[in-house]
This record gives C-alpha cells, structure tokens and sequence, in this order.
C-alpha cells in the first residue's frame, strides 16, 4: 500500500504522521511545492519511527516522480482561511492548486483513489473529480467526519459525557447551510431530542456550522488541522482495511437525495474501492429543505468555476 499526500502544510503534516503511525502503507509520500519543506517534514517524522514502533517509510520530495503507482491520494493542498475569509473566498485561489495537483498525481497512479480535504471542500472535491475523469467512487471529499467530530465534541461538553458515547451526523455541503442532524445524534443510543431542549440543540448546531471559523479566529494566522486530519485518516483506514464503515462524506450525486450533479455530504460505505454505497435515509421535509439548500449552494459555487 502506497499513499500520497500533496501539500506538507499543517493538515497534509499531521495526517501523514498519523498513516505512518497508524501504519496504514508501506510508504507515505508527501509532496509540496515548497523545496526543502516536505523533505524536513517527512525526514523528521521517520526518525521518530523508532520511539513510536512504526516501519512506514516516510518520503518527502518536490516532484510527484516518487507518488507513482499510488493507491490513495490524499489532497490537502491550498491556501487556509484567514479571519473574515469565507470558504467562498477560497475558490478561485485553491481551484488552481487543485487541478494542477490533481492533473500531475493523476498522471503517475491513473487507479489511485482521491480523498479531498481543500477548501472550499466540496467545490474542490469537483475540481479533483472533473480533472482526473476519475469515476464517482474514487473520488471522496472529508467534510461529513470533521462536521460530525465537531458536533459530536460540543455534544459531550454540553452533557459532560464522554465522546464515545455520542454519535452524530451532519449532511450537505462544508460550509454554512451544513445540515447537522439532531434526530439522527444519540448520547448512550438516547435521541438527542430527548436529553436537550430546541434552544440548546439549536446552539450547538450553530456551533457546529461556525466550528471552522471558530478555530481561525483564535489561531489568526492558520486554520484547523488536527481534527481535520484525523478525519481524512479515519477515512482511508476504511478504505484500506476494506471495514465497510458508514461516514458521513462528499459524493458527487446522481439522483439519491433527490440531489443530481453536485457533491454534498451523505452517509456512505467505504471500503477497498472507496465509495461502495449511498446510505439513504429518511428525512423530515424541513431536514429535506435544509438539504437542498445546501446542495443548491454548492452547484452555485461549482457554476463559477472556469475548468
């Protein structure tokens, strides 16, 4: 097993740590236009392979040469928000990064599965998927996970419980109109509704919206990545150990949901050939609306796009 990860920034550092660690191929390759970065970065994180007991060899290099016959690329690529920025703000700059990174890894591992983590996520997710020709299944967005993460995080603290208890979903698009689902959480299997009066789930939804631009507005200088991270890590782990786990992800649509061309976040099952199935369940007719609006705002996003 081979991984690629383009873009040796923060998000593209820590999730390549944590598939060495978790020794999820035999090689990591992380990429970056920056000379010297990722070759630092993943020198660095291969000599910690003997305190941390993982034999992933960890290759840092420029040219995308080393990424050939790759099975999984991972693209984190892209400039990060910065306060006052919306994700809308990021399109026309992180467009660019992504078809240029898409075009080049494509080319030397043509069977490669594509996880997407830029921003705007699921315009970007599009980028990936129109420049490589890839087919639906291969090409994933992570969004569903982190917006669940955070929803699930916010949860336990409003309840003092612990996060393993607490599961949660959150569809759509990654951006504003996201559409976490209250019906759909459980602390221990008990309905979210039943534990949490309206105005206190509303709170935390809006949280869970604001989740991204939270953490900008305190690091000023960056955005998140560990959890961001962790997520797309999550996700290849299924697909590499083929555990056919239900998360929530970015999938280009062709009618489930009623939704037709345009990527939004549905629950899905992923296993060795990436996405395998939409998980469709039922939903209210406000939920249904709040969906639609999300995706609505994506495909205008994508309209802007000149490919």
């Amino acid at each position: 097993m081979k991984i690629t990860v383009i873009g040796a920034g923060n998000v593209g550092a820590t999730a390549a740590q944590r598939l060495a660690e978790k020794e999820l191929a035999n090689e990591v390759i992380l990429v970056d236009v920056v000379e010297g970065l990722p070759q630092g970065k993943g020198l660095d994180m291969y000599e910690s392979a003997p305190v941390e007991d993982f034999d992933t060899r960890v290759i840092g290099t420029n040219s995308y040469a080393e990424t050939a016959n790759s099975d999984i690329i991972l693209i984190t690529a892209g400039i990060a928000r910065k306060p006052g920025m919306s994700r809308d703000d990021l399109q026309k700059t992180n467009a660019d990064i992504v078809k240029s990174c898409a075009e080049q890894a494509v080319a030397k591992s043509p069977q490669a599965i594509i996880v997407v983590v830029s921003n705007p996520l699921d315009v970007m997710t599009y980028v990936a998927m129109k420049v490589s020709g890839f087919e639906r299944h291969r090409v994933i967005g992570m969004a569903g996970v982190l917006d669940s993460a955070r929803f699930r995080t916010f949860i336990a603290m409003e309840m003092n419980v612990s996060v393993e208890d607490v599961s949660a979903f959150v569809l759509g698009g990654h951006g504003d109109s996201m559409v976490p689902l209250p019906r759909y959480s459980t602390i221990g299997g008990i309905p979210l509704p039943d534990l949490l009066d309206q105005a206190t789930i509303d709170r935390l939804v809006k949280r869970t919206r604001d989740g991204g631009i939270e953490i900008v507005n305190f690091l000023k200088t960056g955005s998140a990545y560990y959890a961001p991270s962790s997520s797309a890590v999550q996700m290849i782990e299924s697909i590499v150990k083929n555990k056919k786990r239900i998360l929530p992800c970015s999938v280009w649509l062709k009618g489930e949901y009623g939704l037709s061309d345009v990527f939004a976040g549905v629950p899905v099952k992923l296993g060795k050939n990436g996405m395998e199935e939409i998980i469709q369940i039922k939903l209210t007719g406000d939920e249904q609306a709040a969906l639609n609006k999300s995706a609505a705002d994506v495909k205008a996003s994508i309209a802007k796009l000149s490919l």
